[in-house]
């Protein structure tokens, strides 16, 4: 899955700004950037001052403090009657439903005069109702100019247009997709199956899925199942197809999990993920919802692989055909894979909105620093409440290890691995013809020696950004030591 967020302004402090200098005075007027769309108040945030969310229209989610959001909300001009930060699962309908010519950036009220200064004058006054402290006109305009129109919400306080808007780039993020299924036909598709969220429903896969996996692992017919299909190339292509079927319901399953809690999963598709080929559902609509609606839609994937694994089991029941139970171990290796939250899987979603923290990795440096050396918390640190800080530490303070750990074995035996995996894509290309069909074999064969190799260069992709990053902190702190040297 994918969940584009945009981290947004900083923390506007207690008190208006600086003024500009000069203040914007030109002919036009402020506004919000067309099919801009207020969300409201992140719920289940691990924030101690809850930001508030803003959709832009490349759909995108902004996060922005209280201040900034009123600002908008100003602007927005269609929040009269509306309660602050009040939004359900129907938002997305009720912003469709829009009458022509209610676009989003208009003023809403039809009494300012032309000119900027009017529609600013109009914002300081409502901030200064809302929040008791004295707002001015060019308080408004360096708020605009500053901190929202930066991040394409707004236009600038004299109307000109914004940049273009910047797409967040977090680390390790999913970053070569191509859309396969659009808007409304993931809509239509999680239709099909949200009612597998309803609780009884989940509550009898679940039961059924674990008798089954005991069975399954239990039963010697899974090793001798293995034994008979890894020599057969046709079984081992039968068996990715189901892998990769699996891999696609998986997806489904976080689309019907959005379409369960009353909001719309985006578009569907494929692309690579570090160097591994993999699937996504654009589903950031979720965090309209509050956290256990949010869990629910990361952990939807693997519950529809746990439905797969059950319609497999039932087709092995009626059949005996062995390639079906090695398909199952196959889908279970992808349920523990998602679940590791080392990684942009569906785990490392599940921590950060268990703790309402979106981007977990961008913590990994303040962590660092205020434990090992024991410098006092950053500003993003003391935004934070305190469970959520020590959730978040004790997740940098295993990933560390674990991550240096799996480097340091890589390393190790990085050689002994890759003279075995050399040895064995031989073994498949000698052996390709020697189930007798020789087409079939060589696909087969190459198909298991990209298999070996994806793992250790996307181990190796990886590490090398963190590696750049070390390298770079090294050579700065080289320069700084080079510079004090002479005075010593």
């Amino acid at each position: 899955m994918t969940l584009p967020f945009v981290p947004g302004a900083g923390r506007t402090g207690s008190s208006p700004g600086r003024l500009p200098a000069p203040a914007r005075r030109a002919a036009g007027e402020p506004r919000l950037v067309p099919g801009t769309e207020l969300v409201g108040e992140f719920e289940g945030s691990g924030y101690r001052d809850p930001p508030q969310l803003v959709c832009r229209p490349d759909g995108q989610l902004v996060r922005l403090p209280g201040l900034l959001y009123q600002v908008v909300r100003a602007l927005d001009g269609r929040h009269e009657g509306r309660r602050d930060g009040h939004h359900d699962g129907h938002h997305d309908e009720r912003a469709a439903a829009r009458r022509p010519g209610d676009e989003a950036g208009s003023t809403g009220t039809g009494k300012d005069a032309p000119g900027g200064g009017s529609v600013m004058t109009r914002v300081a006054d409502e901030l200064s109702r809302e929040t008791g402290r004295r707002f001015t006109a060019e308080h408004v305009a360096y708020l605009i100019d500053e901190k929202l129109a930066p991040l394409a919400l707004t236009t600038y306080s004299d109307g000109s247009p914004p940049p273009p808007a910047r797409r967040s780039d977090p680390f390790l993020a999913f970053r070569f997709r191509l859309a396969v299924l659009p808007e409304r036909v993931t809509w239509f598709v999680s239709g099909l199956f949200a009612w597998l969220f309803h609780p009884l429903a989940v509550y009898l896969a679940v039961c059924v899925f674990v008798v089954g996996e005991t069975w399954v692992w239990a039963s010697p017919e899974t090793v001798t199942a293995l034994q008979a299909v890894l020599t057969a190339p046709g079984s081992v292509l039968l068996v990715v197809f189901l892998a990769i079927a699996s891999c696609v319901f998986h997806e489904w399953g976080h689309g019907a999990a959005c379409r369960y809690g009353g909001v719309r999963p985006g578009a569907m598709g494929c692309g690579i993920y570090l160097v591994w080929p993999a699937f996504y559902t654009d589903i950031t609509n979720s965090y309209r919802l509050g956290r256990a609606g949010r869990i629910r839609a990361d952990l939807g994937g693997v519950y529809f692989n746990a439905l797969f694994v059950l319609g497999l089991l039932g087709l092995y029941a009626a059949t005996g055909f062995q390639p079906l139970l090695v398909a199952i171990v196959a889908v279970n290796l992808e349920i523990v894979q998602q679940l590791l939250p080392t990684l942009r899987f569906d785990g490392y979603y599940i921590v950060a909105d268990l703790v309402g923290i979106p981007d977990l990795f961008s913590y990994i440096g303040p962590i660092l620093k205020r434990v090992l050396l024991r410098r006092p918390a950053d500003e993003r640190l003391r935004a934070l409440k305190r469970w959520p800080q020590i959730v978040v530490a004790c997740w940098v303070l295993c990933l560390i290890p674990v991550l240096l750990l799996q480097v340091g074995i890589l390393l190790l035996n990085l050689p002994r691995l890759l003279a075995a995996d050399w040895r064995k894509a031989q073994w498949l290309l000698e052996n390709a013809g020697a189930s007798g069909h020789q087409i079939l074999g060589t696909v087969s064969a190459c198909l298991q020696i990209v298999l070996l190799a994806l793992p250790i260069a996307g181990l190796l992709l990886a590490l090398v950004r963190p590696t750049r990053s070390l390298l770079r902190f090294l050579g700065r702190k080289a320069g700084l030591s080079g510079e004090a040297s002479p005075g010593t």
